[in-house]
């Protein structure tokens, strides 16, 4: 299924590693600027997105194939020499679950200090990730805030750091649906990303989960 994991050239010296984890159901110009305001807000070294092979809260959805939404990943990241592509979620197979992840890339990094960007709208579910303690325990959350709304606070042993950056009001679903309905899509991703989604057939009918 997957074309392989990407080969990492992080370096053992790298101190404060983001990681960006979701089903990127396709990649768009808000996850870009996401992706850049995390590595300018908290002086990432590298961050690192991670397509999930399948979430464990949409169980009842079918994304795009996984090797065309890491493909679409690695076009739009192209150039960009401090962010990366890793398939291990897809590689892994199965449900996703981020401290398997997160113990992966400790594992690989055991000097780095690691950051896992989130959704705004997924903290009240924190508590229900698997390990939610450990997780806690292991990463700083970059909260991606909502356009237009309040920053949300919540208690428990998270930490959180609420990114300030370019919140763009585009979504992956609203992507697929204009495709699916046959309106263009170049003014909210990536170029080349709304050809290659053309060539390629995705979208055309509903397969895809909220993002």
């Amino acid at each position: 299924m997957s074309e392989g994991p990407i080969q990492s050239n992080l370096r053992p010296q790298l101190r404060r590693l983001g990681l960006y984890g979701g089903s990127f159901d396709p990649v768009h110009l808000g996850h870009l600027l996401v992706a850049t305001a995390a590595m300018e807000e908290l002086r990432l070294d590298r961050l690192v997105f991670i397509p999930a092979g399948r979430s464990p809260f949409k169980p009842g959805l079918e994304p795009a194939p996984p090797e065309r939404r890491a493909a679409l990943l690695r076009q739009a990241l192209a150039g960009r020499t401090r962010m990366e592509v890793d398939t291990l979620e897809i590689d892994r197979g199965g449900v996703s679950y981020s401290i398997d992840t997160v113990r992966e890339f400790q594992r690989r990094h055991p000097q780095a200090e690691l950051f896992w960007l989130i959704g705004a709208d997924h903290l009240a579910k924190l508590d229900e990730w698997r390990e939610a303690a450990a997780l806690a325990a292991a990463v700083t959350f970059l909260v991606v805030p909502r356009p237009g709304e309040p920053a949300v606070e919540r208690g428990g042993p998270w930490r959180l750091v609420h990114l300030r950056g370019w919140p763009l009001k585009v979504s992956s679903s609203e992507i697929r649906s204009r495709v699916k309905n046959g309106l263009p899509i170049d003014h909210m991703v990536p170029p080349g990303i709304a050809e290659a989604i053309r060539s390629h057939g995705l979208y055309r009918t509903t397969h895809g989960q909220p993002g």
